[in-house]
């Protein structure tokens, strides 16, 4: 075990160890995770003495110098990661998901999850689910139905729409509901500025999804490998995009228990050749939280921190159009303002609606810049009903 995961061992058996709570703090200050070394923190000051609250409050002036960033993030991060060795002639770090580590030459990254991550803990985008489930689940689960009529049991599927809206934990749920792998690899981990290293990425991540079925393999940002080509005046991004296609329609060939997903925030970058049968011709929009899941998402980030009684009813009614890590991050800012208190008064208080108020007031959502670059599309490049799906969320939200 990590030594957080001893703290937090350590603090869900006792939730009034105050060391427990400062020395996760300070490891996930250490880490440079800002929101939870706060949070580790606010904890640790609702039950240390007068001497370790010196301490914490030395600490938080460290922190407060540091400027928050305002990250893309999923409705929520749930499910527990495992990892795995695997071989293949390429390098192969099969690493736990969520962590930043440094790629060597050589060596491709793949995340997998575990299977227990499910629909149910995705609160609202009931229209989304519904169109998954029949798009997607139902024909991956019923091989054995689609055979007899040669149906394809699934085909590659792009989830599209803002940043921070949670399209990876979407399709982390789409493995569960599946009960398959799912092997998240970003283009990051793919693209290698050495002669051909790129195009033997590719390869071997598509050989080694074939020994780990039932499985999805999750491409994530799309755009930056499947890139239009008439925007594309790289030779070197073109001869990968050509490979990158290659193998998807090789894939599309074999009816068997291997989904490929892909998500982007730019659609429009992403090259008509990867919309073709068999490909990424399914598109999914995957749009700013509903009221229901704004509800449940200012419930999971105030979780675990003082607060009075909460209106989350309301706080969902003033966050129209925000995304998951904005509201995470309007919790961030209440969450300090509480501590700028107790740092200039010395006077301990919870999280008020008051501060969340504020904090909304403060803050306005990421993806209304999204959504009108986006109606353009859908006004003048819709005539294949590639964005239907934005078009119909544009549809109820006429003021953008």
């Amino acid at each position: 075990m990590t030594k957080i995961e001893i703290l937090k061992t350590m603090v869900h058996t006792d939730q009034k160890n105050a060391s427990a709570w400062f020395l996760l703090g300070l490891e996930y200050s250490e880490l440079g995770d800002r929101g939870e070394a706060l949070l580790a923190f606010t904890q640790a000051l609702a039950y240390g003495d007068e001497e370790l609250k010196n301490n914490i409050v030395g600490e938080l002036n460290k922190l407060s110098q540091v400027k928050p960033l305002r990250n893309g993030g999923s409705v929520h991060e749930a499910g527990t990661f495992q990892t795995r060795d695997i071989h293949t002639p390429v390098t192969l770090r099969v690493i736990e998901g969520g962590k930043h580590l440094r790629k060597n030459k050589g060596e491709v990254r793949i995340s997998t999850l575990d299977k227990n991550v499910s629909f149910a803990e995705v609160g609202g985008l009931q229209d989304v689910k519904e169109a998954v489930r029949m798009k997607i689940v139902q024909p991956f689960l019923a091989t054995g139905l689609c055979k007899p009529i040669r149906q394809k049991p699934g085909s590659g599927v792009l989830l599209y729409g803002p940043p921070g809206c949670g399209k990876t934990f979407f399709a982390k749920a789409t493995a569960g509901e599946c009960n398959a792998t799912l092997l998240h690899v970003k283009a990051t981990d793919i693209l290698d500025s050495r002669v051909g290293a790129s195009e033997q990425n590719i390869r071997t991540l598509f050989r080694t999804a074939r020994t780990q079925k039932p499985a999805i393999l999750f491409f994530d940002e799309l755009d930056a490998l499947g890139y239009a080509r008439e925007k594309n005046s790289s030779a070197w991004k073109r001869g990968i995009n050509d490979f990158f296609f290659m193998e998807l329609e090789g894939e599309a060939s074999r009816a068997d228990k291997l989904l490929i997903m892909g998500a982007t925030n730019m659609p429009w970058d992403v090259d008509p050749g990867f919309h073709r049968p068999g490909c990424f011709d399914q598109l999914i929009f995957v749009g700013p939280p509903d009221a229901e899941a704004r509800e449940i998402i200012f419930r999971l980030k105030l979780e675990g921190r003082p607060s009075e009684p909460i209106d989350f009813a309301q706080l969902a009614g003033w966050t129209d159009l925000y995304s998951g890590a904005d509201i995470e991050y309007v919790v961030e800012l209440a969450t300090e303002q509480v501590l700028h208190d107790f740092l200039t008064t010395g006077v301990e208080r919870p999280i008020m609606m008051s501060d969340l108020r504020e904090s909304i007031a403060a803050t306005r959502p990421t993806t209304i810049e999204w959504l009108r670059t986006a109606k353009n599309y859908v006004k003048y490049a819709n005539d294949e009903g590639l964005y239907d799906g934005v078009e119909h969320f544009l549809a109820k939200h006429k003021r953008i």
